[in-house]
């Protein structure tokens, strides 16, 4: 394989670049003539050229919370898609491409070459998931009056739904998406599926409340512990089976959001005596101060305690639930719970690696994914990283705004540039396989059996009328067409 040289690398100055640039300014950088050869140790025989690849450097200006003031922040932006034009007709039918190859196995799975994590699709070709979660017609009587008045049925919708997708880029769906509905499509992207293992078994159990954007549980302490969570599991597992030959399928997420707060130990400490998780965790805790469990002391815990216990619920999770999922679909990815708390815990993410195919984080509260925690969970876990929320909310929508994680925005343009940014710093780590925008509609304030968190804010590439953001959309479709080319050249770079 050859690349072009550049006059500039940008993959050598990164992130740093754009802050310097004064507000408002423009910056470009663009490559340039001579050949230089490059070794790959994946199957490939095809030559490729470094791409032109021009960013821009402007201010957006944003809130990190509805209660938080506004500021501007530092943006990385591409007005225009990468020169070599790598378009759709280089890509197989999964979105692939065409041009670097891998072993074929007829699944999803991943793999690390030269340093940088990809999955290989069903053919064998490189590939990275770039998807919406929630790709669902809506539920509240608004929503659905509009479907019925722009679609008319529901396999319009998913035809022209699909075909959204794909016209801005897009080649698969996230979590909570009606994969039924649009797996007949004719065109089909690359799917994941939202399982509840421990949500499902706290239903049946009992004790398992709402809370905003997840499943509550009594002092954030999960019934992992519970002898009766394994057989339930494998039973639940069963459900998986009739999905394990679709190749569509990239994998599975087996819950949403698990609380792993950094007081877990003590929380499971104040649990009642008979109930099997302050047990486990008084097992567990007087093991390690080396003295009978009569004998042990709350007062004695430690920090590293708490951190080291999380590892532990953790794994007996991961261990529990992936035994039950490769049972049932030994085909396909394991790709965790979403994590949302304890980032910065190398034994959450110890243990999730020795479990899962990738690691998948719901990552918000940064305007940049700052690359030295991409790298920190790749390494603790030696797994790829998929993000699987984030987004911003526009001013412009007529939408409180109030609900939700997401930053706000003044503009669905600045909507767009957010994208930009972030998905721009996701591509530089190297350790990330994927991401999924949150979310598909917009939410609607009317429908006031919504969770919490999705109650009214503009979180859709679509309004709840099914009109798309174009300034948006626009925006993603230029990053999305761009992304094979721009690995090459941050690769290349570097």
């Amino acid at each position: 394989m050859r690349f072009n040289r550049m006059t500039l690398w940008l993959g050598s100055i990164g992130l740093a670049a754009v802050a310097a640039v004064t507000a408002g300014a423009a910056i470009t950088w663009w490559t340039g003539a001579p050949a230089m050869p490059m070794p790959i140790k994946e199957e490939t025989t095809l030559t490729a050229v470094l791409p032109e690849i021009r960013f821009g450097s402007e201010k957006v200006s944003a809130q990190v919370k509805p209660d938080k003031e506004w500021k501007d922040y530092d943006t990385r932006t591409m007005s225009q898609p990468s020169r070599s034009g790598y378009s759709a007709n280089q890509q197989d039918k999964y979105g692939g491409r065409t041009d670097r190859s891998a072993a074929a196995k007829g699944f999803f799975y991943a793999t690390n070459i030269d340093g940088r994590w990809w999955l290989v699709d069903p053919e064998g070709h490189l590939f990275i998931h770039k998807g919406v979660v929630s790709v669902a017609p809506g539920a509240s009587p608004a929503i659905t009056r509009a479907l019925l008045q722009t679609y008319g049925i529901q396999d319009k919708w998913a035809e022209a739904t699909v075909k959204l997708l794909r016209d801005h880029g897009f080649n698969g769906t996230g979590a909570w998406t009606n994969t039924g509905l649009l797996r007949k499509t004719t065109a089909p992207v690359v799917y994941t599926q939202m399982w509840n293992f421990m949500s499902s078994y706290g239903k049946e159990r009992g004790g398992t409340f709402q809370q905003p954007g997840h499943t509550g549980y009594p002092n954030d302490a999960i019934f992992v512990f519970d002898p009766q969570f394994a057989e339930f599991a494998d039973r639940y597992a069963k459900q998986l089976a009739v999905l394990k030959d679709d190749p569509y399928l990239l994998g599975h997420f087996s819950d949403n959001e698990l609380p792993f707060p950094s007081d877990l130990l003590d929380k499971y400490l104040k649990l009642n005596p008979n109930d099997p998780g302050y047990k486990a965790a008084l097992e567990w805790a007087a093991a390690r101060k080396k003295v009978d469990a009569a004998q042990f002391s709350k007062q004695s815990v430690t920090d590293q305690d708490r951190k080291e216990f999380i590892g532990y619920v953790a794994d007996t999770y991961y261990s529990i639930v992936s035994r039950a999922i490769k049972k049932y679909d030994p085909n396909h990815l394991y790709l965790g719970s979403r994590i949302h708390t304890a980032k910065d815990n190398r034994y959450l993410f110890a243990a999730a690696g020795k479990h899962l195919d990738a690691v998948s984080i719901n990552y918000y509260g940064v305007w940049t994914p700052t690359l030295s925690s991409l790298h920190n969970w790749e390494q603790w876990s030696g797994k790829p990283v998929m993000i699987t929320e984030w987004y911003t909310k526009g001013m412009d929508a007529g939408l409180p705004n109030q609900s939700g994680a997401g930053w706000n925005v003044k503009t669905q343009e600045d909507r767009g540039k957010f994208y930009q940014q972030y998905a721009l710093a996701l591509l530089e780590s190297k350790a990330v396989v994927g991401w999924h925008w949150f979310k598909y509609i917009d939410n609607d304030p009317e429908d006031k059996e919504a969770d919490p968190s999705n109650r009214d804010s503009n979180k859709g590439i679509v309004t709840i009328k099914y009109e798309p953001y174009k300034p948006l959309l626009d925006r993603m479709k230029t990053l999305n067409d761009s992304v094979y080319d721009l690995i090459d050249y941050f690769d290349a770079g570097k």
